[in-house]
């Protein structure tokens, strides 16, 4: 959907604070003519409505970061401990298991400790979310060591400030793609995205792998981004730039996979094929699921986009822009944990820095805010986000029925 399309409206009366409607905002404001008759000029009462939503969601803003603190602190210490206790059953009980339920157990709990902490925990450490804060040191963004294949210098780049700053804007928002994967029509139609759909499927299974190929540049290197600008990371395909893009790639592939596949299958002498099956079940889990995650946040056909070169004017322009280019989805709350709060990806992006604890609470409130001013406040439950994504994702294997702006 482009910049320029818009959902069925709803009152903002008629919806309780977690219902499942696909899309919540205020009914459509009063035609150009009689808004004339009016007396009101509508741009200037556009400019006034941003203004109005911004410092709402401004004073939201002062107000929780004035809160955040030892209970913060305290609440990704907590998970921390889980996810160590998780890692050490686990990867015990994948070592010493004589039959295969005690097997399949330790699987389970070292999928919960990847998970935690490629999401709940690592994600929102590398956004940035407990610097300065007094006993979160282990947490820093800028020396947060992340339990995933992913580097994080590359991803603080690549998702903090070119995803975060530029949604889903052409020629500036590198997660318009994933590989041969188009999440939409800005990106040209290839021969290789007929196939886009059982790829990613596939792909699916080795989803964090495929990020560190992406944010580090690697696939400039191989293939390009299908775009005028053809490079996401990279400048060029200088061998400078080629090896630069291997070499941070593998700076976090190599001690990962050495441990996950090479020490910890050593450990067990001639039982090793078990630990390192047990591994590969683990992380293949948290792929699949991280990929269930991820795509519902941007992907679906009443989800904005927007074409090269568009800019938000004013504060609360971009809070609009960042509410309609997202989508949340409802889930129990031990779910969300291990979505690292992704089912609120509204509330993050609009405030990336929040723990996600405090991006649970503050949600019914941003929902609020969002249907008082008119803004498009998406959400729906997590089975018919994914279909609405499925969906998306098979129209994107087509040519554009018409032509996109790029």
């Amino acid at each position: 959907m482009t910049a320029t399309a818009m959902s069925p409206a709803l009152s903002p009366t008629s919806l309780p604070p977690q219902t499942s409607a696909r899309t919540a905002a205020v009914p459509a404001p009063l035609p150009a003519a009689q808004r004339a008759d009016a007396g009101l000029d509508p741009v200037v009462e556009e400019r006034e409505r941003m203004r109005r939503f911004g410092a709402a969601l401004d004073e939201l803003k002062r107000r929780v970061e004035a809160e955040i603190g030892p209970d913060d602190v305290a609440y990704i210490q907590r998970m921390r401990r889980l996810s160590r206790a998780l890692e050490v059953t686990g990867r015990v009980l994948i070592q010493v298991s004589p039959e295969p339920l005690s097997f399949f157990a330790g699987v389970g709990a070292l999928w919960l400790h990847k998970q935690l902490e490629a999401t709940e925990i690592g994600h929102t450490a590398l956004h940035g979310a407990f610097d300065g804060l007094p006993g979160a040191e282990a947490f820093a963004s800028k020396s947060f060591s992340w339990a995933t294949p992913i580097d994080e210098e590359s991803w603080r780049y690549g998702h903090n400030v070119r995803h975060h700053q530029y949604t889903n804007i052409a020629g500036k928002d590198p997660d318009i793609h994933f590989g041969p994967v188009r999440l939409t029509e800005h990106t040209p139609h290839r021969r290789m995205h007929y196939i886009q759909v059982p790829w990613l499927l596939m792909e699916a299974s080795t989803f964090l792998f495929g990020m560190n190929l992406h944010f580090t540049g690697v696939v400039d290197a191989i293939a390009g981004n299908g775009r005028p600008e053809q490079f996401d990371f990279l400048e060029d395909r200088s061998k400078d730039s080629v090896r630069g893009a291997w070499k941070k790639a593998l700076r976090k592939f190599v001690p990962y996979y050495a441990r996950e596949y090479g020490l910890f299958p050593a450990l067990a002498g001639p039982l090793w094929w078990k630990v390192a099956l047990g591994n590969f079940m683990a992380a293949t889990i948290r792929d699949f699921y991280s990929a269930a995650t991820i795509y519902c946040g941007h992907v679906a056909d009443d989800v904005k986009t927007y074409p090269e070169g568009t800019r938000a004017h004013g504060r609360g322009e971009w809070y609009r822009m960042q509410v309609e280019a997202a989508q949340n989805f409802e889930v129990p709350r031990w779910v969300s944990v291990l979505c690292g709060a992704l089912d609120r990806q509204i509330e993050h992006h609009l405030f990336p820095r929040f723990p996600t604890n405090r991006l649970r609470e503050i949600a019914p409130e941003v929902r609020k805010i969002a249907v008082e001013h008119g803004v498009e406040y998406r959400t729906d439950t997590w089975g018919r986000t994914l279909g609405g994504v499925l969906k998306r994702l098979v129209r994107l294997s087509f040519p554009n029925r018409k032509p996109a702006t790029t």
